[in-house]
């Protein structure tokens, strides 16, 4: 299908202004004074004021149309409106998961400066997540599925179920974005920005393309995931 086609196929902007203001349950995002509506039928209010300030700006940056792949608060927003009340404990889950696997956890075997690497940086991380959290995880070599304590995953479990929605919608997006639930709670805290946790997932690329090049399809991607990664940056510093 042609860009052009494309275009046709999405909505026009039909709003003038976009604005936030003070509403039921924290800040609304307005269109032309109005506050538009998730698929669910659910008003576009935000917990924080910063935070619906980061999904109107998208609202804004919409030109003809109106193009929901460039609006990803947005989306993360109508997840949490219309996902995370009702299925929590299945989120919950869903970080779970991503802990059992977590990316930081499976090691290179070779060659020994991309082991030492990994060893330094993403130890680091997995250091903070026990003095931070008490989750202790077990790293091993290669990338055969090793098992994680039960007692680290039942506390991930308990920590994602004390989140509130947009927390809890905004750390399942990251653990899925880096593959790590630890890199996400990390940028959740603050101890990480996005692009060095987004980094840090893609420690074995990056060190592939010093060595070798990056190709143009391998850069195109990493800019792609760059940006949700700085969404998602925006997203958590918003919420503390």
């Amino acid at each position: 299908m042609s860009d052009k086609s494309e275009l046709l196929l999405k909505p026009k902007r039909f709003y003038k202004t976009v604005d936030v203001a003070p509403a039921e349950g924290g800040f609304a995002v307005r269109l032309d004074g109005r506050t538009p509506k998730s698929p669910a039928r659910e008003p576009l209010v935000l917990p924080k004021a910063a935070l619906a300030d980061a999904v109107a700006a998208e609202w804004d940056a919409q030109v003809e149309v109106i193009d929901n792949s460039l609006m990803p608060a947005t989306r993360l927003a109508f997840t949490a409106l219309d996902r995370i009340g009702e299925t929590r404990a299945e989120v919950a889950r869903e970080i779970t998961a991503y802990a059992a696997s977590d990316h930081l956890c499976y090691r290179a075997e070779a060659p020994r400066t991309l082991v030492e690497r990994q060893d330094r940086e993403w130890g680091a991380i997995l250091d903070w997540a026990e003095a931070e959290h008490g989750l202790v995880f077990t790293p091993v070599a290669g990338i055969i599925h090793a098992p994680q304590p039960p007692a680290t995953l039942a506390s991930v479990e308990a920590l994602a179920l004390t989140l509130d929605d947009f927390a809890l919608a905004g750390v399942a997006f990251a653990a899925g974005l880096f593959g790590s639930t630890v890199l996400a709670l990390a940028v959740r805290a603050g101890r990480l920005t996005g692009q060095r946790a987004l980094d840090l997932s893609r420690l074995d690329e990056i060190f592939q393309a010093e060595q070798w090049g990056e190709d143009a399809e391998a850069k195109a991607r990493a800019e792609a995931l760059g940006v949700e990664a700085a969404m998602i940056d925006r997203w958590f510093a918003a919420l503390r």
